[in-house]
This record gives structure tokens, C-alpha cells and sequence, in this order.
């Protein structure tokens, strides 16, 4: 690809995804007149990978460091328009929390007493065990909550859209 190219670089992919790719093309050789859905197709190409050895999963882990190579290679001489993510109106209303990031808010401090060293994923994953051995009613508080912000949300959500409407 020259300096000057627009068509945006094919995505690497992971040695799975190779493996997949060979994996098909030898079914299709082998059995070219048999068609497995996607699903039949994707369960016994996981079965083939667990059994595979390490010396031939080296091989489609090489492949896709080759892969990875060449598309950072291509973004570098990538002149094309790059993608940007969606910025947020930041006037917009936010989403309201759900009941369980209710929950998590309200034990995060709890927690991390308990456990100060802690990362906030291995919190969070705590709150997750936490609110999973909550009983109905314990949740039913958190719930009611988070419908009220979820309606007041709603609401403002509502106003937001007439008045950017009005405003076109």
C-alpha cells in the first residue's frame, strides 16, 4: 500500500480466528458436500482448538503476530479519514444507574474497608457476589430507585429531543 492510500487496512485477528480459517477450509475439503450452520460449525471448531498441541498453536500465534505487523504497518501509511468516536452531548441527560450500581455505590466504602488493597474490579466483582446472594426484597429498595431515575430520566431524555428539535 502506497503513502497515499484511502481503502482503510483489513483488521488483524487473533490466532483463533486463523485457526477457524484453516479449520473450515480443511472441512470444506474433506467434506465438500456437507454444510454445517454456523453454530454446529462454531462448536466443533472449539472442540478441534482445546485438543490441538502447543507447537501448532505456536504456528497460528505466529500468524497472527504477522498479521498484527503488517495492519500496523498499513495504519502507519494510512491516510485515510481514521475513525473518531461519537462524541457525548455533553448538555445531554445521562442514564440513570441501574438497581445494582445502586447497590455497589452504596457497599463500595464497605468493601473497601474491608479490603483495602484491593483493585475496584476485584470490589466491583465482590459487590457482584454480594448482590447476587441478595434476597428480592433486599433488592426491591434499589429497584424502586432506580425506577424513580430511570422515569426521571425518561422525562428530561424527552425535553432534551423537542428542545434540540425546536432548535434545527
Amino acid at each position: 500500500m502506497g503513502k497515499d492510500s484511502k481503502v482503510r487496512p483489513k483488521v488483524n485477528v487473533s490466532p483463533y480466528v486463523h485457526f477457524m480459517m484453516d479449520f473450515r477450509n480443511q472441512m470444506r475439503e474433506q467434506q465438500p458436500n456437507i454444510y454445517y450452520d454456523f453454530t454446529e460449525f462454531s462448536r466443533k471448531c472449539s472442540e478441534k482448538w482445546k485438543t490441538i498441541s502447543k507447537k501448532e498453536k505456536k504456528k497460528y500465534e505466529a500468524l497472527a503476530k504477522r498479521d498484527k505487523d503488517r495492519y500496523q504497518r498499513e495504519m502507519r501509511n494510512y491516510s485515510g479519514p481514521r475513525r473518531e468516536r461519537r462524541r457525548r452531548d455533553a448538555d445531554a441527560p445521562r442514564k440513570p444507574p441501574s438497581s445494582f450500581l445502586l447497590f455497589s455505590q452504596d457497599h463500595f466504602e464497605e468493601i473497601k474497608e474491608q479490603h483495602p488493597n484491593w483493585t475496584v474490579g476485584q470490589v466491583a466483582k465482590a459487590a457482584g457476589r454480594m448482590w447476587a446472594r441478595c434476597s428480592e426484597a433486599d433488592k426491591i429498595p434499589y429497584e424502586e430507585r432506580a425506577a424513580v431515575l430511570r422515569a426521571k430520566y425518561l422525562e428530561e431524555r424527552e425535553a432534551y429531543y423537542h428542545q434540540c428539535q425546536r432548535g434545527k
